[in-house]
């Protein structure tokens, strides 16, 4: 679903006579409501439970879906603001539901690691399989925008079913005053998840600089290309990525998930550095592109298993929450300033993201530095 909405973007923003400074309104709009709606949404998984937060995304796609299919010009700030909230619920809540669950389960600890690679290697696999089927809904008939949004009708109407049908979830018991008290001694109070908090928020921050900036920049100086063609380049390379996080982090000569993060930021970094500041041809542009998704796609996993060390599952939603609102309000500051009113060049922009990158691999190396012991047991304490 998520993949679906992606796969024509501004073609069919211009499809509605739609103009360049109108896109950039609609993404304000989307970042600014995921900037207020992030936190908001992640105390809520914790305290009414993920599953039904799970639903509400479903809900989302559905009526989005609905309303742009019976409407010939429905309205663009709603639907992005809609499709913003279901977006930020995607970030988290289904991992947080896939870990608790993991848990109550009894499963062991290596498995969700797996778990977590497995998720961002099928999630890449997922969004390229449905830029093949958004293409082949329309076919050569690029007027018939409304077959994606009846495929999400349907996608939506399964994935709810399956969500409640297959799932159970003991609804919390904890109140509001109980669990500031908690997020406060828990996540507030403690500088190393405040760091891993950080590092989060930057690599999000560079991730949503990229795909705002690739297109414009492949494209620069009057270049003709397949932008179809590279898009699941780049997926592809975070799926290899992925694949990447068993070998390194389990086995005998297994690595500490820190110090892989310590290089894998630094590497992101100068794989930016060099698009931000020096001109490239398409090949090699095309290359670092790819080998900084790749990176990602080790990262994602590898954050997500420094999560399940450090924060209590109770807690989880909220902080991955609290980690989205600042790179949102990054990113919405960078899409202002350099996207409607032009006072930031795309190579400023791009640079910012690198010194964000390099903050997460400090952040990095004092988590390393400070170390924890994985957390055990939190509601029994």
């Amino acid at each position: 679903m998520e993949g679906l909405w992606s796969v024509f973007g501004e073609y069919e923003l211009a499809s509605y006579g739609i103009g360049r400074a109108t896109m950039v309104m609609t993404l304000c709009y989307g970042y600014g409501t995921a900037l207020f709606a992030a936190p908001v949404l992640g105390v809520l998984s914790d305290l009414i439970g993920h599953k039904k937060v799970c639903l509400v995304f479903c809900i989302l796609h559905f009526f989005t879906a609905l309303w742009k299919r019976t409407l010939e010009q429905p309205s663009i700030f709603m639907t992005s603001i809609c499709l913003s909230l279901a977006n930020t619920i995607f970030s988290f809540s289904f991992e947080t539901l896939m870990v608790t669950q993991h848990e109550k389960q009894g499963h062991r600890l290596d498995s969700l690691n797996d778990t977590f690679w497995l998720m961002t290697f099928f999630e890449s696999a997922c969004f390229i399989a449905s830029q093949i089927f958004a293409n082949w809904l329309v076919g050569n008939n690029m007027e018939k925008t409304s077959a994606p949004s009846s495929a999400i009708i349907f996608l939506a109407t399964t994935c709810f079913t399956f969500l409640t049908k297959g799932w159970t979830e003991t609804p919390g018991t904890t109140s509001l005053k109980e669990y500031s008290l908690s997020f406060y001694e828990y996540i507030f109070g403690d500088k190393r998840i405040w760091l891993l908090t950080w590092a989060q928020t930057c690599l999000h921050f560079s991730i949503g600089i990229f795909w705002i900036l690739w297109a414009p920049t492949v494209v620069a100086d009057g270049r003709e290309v397949q932008l179809g063609l590279l898009y699941p380049c780049f997926l592809g390379s975070r799926m290899l990525g992925s694949t990447a996080f068993p070998c390194l982090t389990s086995g005998p000569s297994s690595f500490r998930t820190e110090d892989c993060l310590v290089y894998a930021y630094i590497i992101l970094a100068l794989l930016l550095s060099i698009v931000a500041y020096d001109y490239q041809e398409i090949g090699v542009l095309v290359t670092l592109f790819c080998l900084f998704h790749a990176c990602v796609g080790f990262i994602l996993p590898s954050l997500a298993r420094l999560r399940t060390m450090y924060v209590p599952n109770e807690l989880r939603g909220g902080m991955m929450g609290l980690s989205l609102a600042p790179a949102n309000a990054a990113i919405l500051l960078s899409v202002v300033q350099g996207g409607y009113y032009r006072n930031v060049s795309n190579a400023v922009l791009m640079a910012f993201g690198v010194l964000g990158l390099l903050l997460a691999a400090g952040c990095m190396h004092s988590l390393k530095k400070w170390g924890k012991q994985p957390y055990h047991n939190w509601h029994k304490q």
